[in-house]
C-alpha cells in the first residue's frame, strides 16, 4: 500500500486544510526516472520528502498527521496512536486518505470523520463519526490530473455503525486490509529526535557500524537470562562487556548511536516498501550523513520495493541533493501551521534551492529581521549593564 495524498482539516494548529501529496506531480523526465519510484504508467512517486522550516514553523506537527495517516490505514485503534495528540481537542477532524493498492492494482480514497470527547478519567477520546472507501481500477487513470477524481463513483464501503465488532475508533480499513492481506512498515523515529537509545538487541550490519565509525571492530548483542548482554570491541582494544543500552553512550557518540538506529531501520524498510519518518535529520548528524540516507531512498536501483522516507529539517543545504521541487515542503507557523509544495513556489528546478531558501526569497524561512534586531539590542544592553556592574565593584 502505497500513500498519494493527504488532506487533513479541522485540525486546532493548523490555519488552513493540510495538503500533502507524495506521487509526482511536476513532469518527470528520462534522466529523473533514476531518483522517483515507478508506480504505474506514468505515474511516479517521491521516494523522499523533506519538510524545511524555522524553528517552531510546524514540521513536526506535519509529520505527526502523515504517521496519525499511516497508522490508522494500518489498522490501530486512533486512542493507540502515539501522536494522537495532533488531533487536539478537535470537534470535527476530516481527513481523506488517497492511497495505492498494489494487491488490487487499484486507486482508493478513504474519507474519515474524527471527533474528540473530554473524559474525567482517560483525557480525550476520539472516536470515528463516520468513514467511507472509494476505489477504481489502475487502468481506468488516462491522466496523472484524473488519478485522485472520484466524482461519479459510488463509495464502495461506508462506516455503517452496524459493525458490532468494531472499536469506534477503528478505521473500517481493518475490514478491506483482511480480505487483501496488505499491511504497511511504518517506522516512527519521532522518539530519537533527542534520545538515542539502542532498543533491539539485533546484531548491527558491519557495513553500518564501519560507515558511522571506522574505529569499531564489532558490536553485538546477546541474550542471557532474559537480559541483554552487549559486547563492544574497539580496533587494538580490549573487548567491553556492557548490561544496560544505556551505557553504550558512554563510548560511541549521538552521531554514531542515531546512525545505527536510523541505517538498520532504513534498510528493513527499503527491503519491505514501508515508511520511516525521522525528525531533525540532521541532528547529531553531519550533512554527509544526512545526505547519504535521502539518496539511498532516490536511488532506484537499490530502493526497488519503493520504500519512502519522510524527514524534517533546519538545513537548507540538504534540498540542493534534489533535482525537482515537488517532494519538498516548506512550514510556516503564521497564526497557524501552513505546508507549502516548493513547486508552487519555485517553478524552475533548476535554481539553487538552499540559496532560494537563505535568501528570503520563500518568505518566512529566514527569523524575521525585526526579532533579530530586537534580540541584538537586548543582548547589548544586558553586556552594557554586567560591565557597568563590574566597574563599580572597583
Amino acid at each position: 500500500m502505497k500513500l498519494l495524498r493527504i488532506t487533513a482539516e479541522g485540525l486546532p494548529l493548523f490555519k488552513e486544510k493540510l495538503d500533502i501529496c507524495f506521487y509526482a506531480q511536476q513532469r518527470v523526465s528520462e534522466d529523473q526516472k533514476g531518483v522517483l519510484h515507478s508506480l504505474f504508467s506514468n505515474i511516479y512517486l517521491n521516494p523522499a520528502n523533506g519538510f524545511i522550516g524555522i524553528n517552531a514553523s510546524g514540521k513536526t506537527s506535519v509529520l505527526k498527521v502523515i504517521l496519525l495517516v499511516l497508522d490508522i490505514v494500518n489498522n490501530e485503534p486512533i486512542n493507540h496512536i502515539k501522536t494522537r495528540d495532533i488531533l487536539g481537542d478537535a470537534k470535527r477532524a476530516l481527513l481523506n486518505i488517497y492511497f495505492y493498492s498494489e494487491v488490487n492494482k487499484e486507486i482508493c480514497r478513504l474519507e474519515s470523520v474524527i471527533t474528540s470527547k473530554k473524559t474525567k478519567t482517560e483525557g480525550i477520546v476520539y472516536s470515528i463519526a463516520s468513514e467511507k472507501i472509494w476505489s477504481k481500477q489502475e487502468d481506468g487513470i488516462a491522466t496523472r490530473k484524473s488519478l485522485l477524481d472520484f466524482d461519479g463513483k459510488e463509495p464502495v464501503m461506508i462506516r455503517s455503525g452496524r459493525e458490532d465488532f468494531l472499536s469506534d475508533d477503528v478505521s473500517i480499513m481493518i475490514a478491506r486490509n483482511k480480505k487483501t492481506g496488505e499491511n504497511t512498515k511504518v517506522v516512527n523515529l519521532l522518539l530519537f529526535t533527542n534520545i538515542n537509545v539502542l532498543l533491539f538487541p539485533e546484531d548491527i550490519p558491519a557495513e553500518v557500524i564501519t560507515y558511522l565509525d571506522p574505529t569499531i571492530e564489532s558490536l553485538h548483542f546477546d541474550e542471557k537470562d532474559q537480559k541483554t548482554v552487549i559486547y563492544l570491541k574497539f580496533k587494538g582494544k580490549e573487548e567491553i562487556v556492557l548490561n544496560n543500552p544505556f551505557e553504550l553512550n558512554n563510548y560511541l557518540s549521538s552521531g554514531t548511536v542515531k546512525g545505527i538506529i536510523t541505517f538498520t531501520l532504513a534498510r528493513e524498510v527499503l527491503q519491505s516498501g514501508g515508511y520511516i519518518v525521522v525528525d531533525e535529520i540532521e541532528n547529531h548528524f553531519n550533512k554527509e550523513i544526512a545526505t547519504t540516507l535521502i539518496r539511498f531512498f532516490m536511488d532506484s536501483r537499490l530502493n526497488k520495493n519503493g520504500g519512502t522516507l519522510i524527514f524534517s529539517t533546519h538545513y537548507p543545504e540538504l534540498l540542493d541533493e534534489y533535482d525537482r521541487n515537488d517532494s519538498i515542503y516548506i512550514t510556516r507557523n503564521r497564526n497557524g501551521i501552513t505546508a507549502e509544495n516548493l513547486s508552487m513556489i519555485l517553478k524552475r528546478n533548476d535554481i539553487k534551492k538552499s540559496d532560494a531558501y537563505q535568501s528570503g526569497f520563500l518568505e518566512g524561512t529566514t527569523p524575521m529581521y525585526e526579532a533579530y534586531m530586537r534580540l541584538k539590542k537586548s543582548m547589548a544592553a544586558a553586556l552594557k549593564q554586567e560591565a557597568a556592574y563590574e566597574i563599580s565593584k572597583i
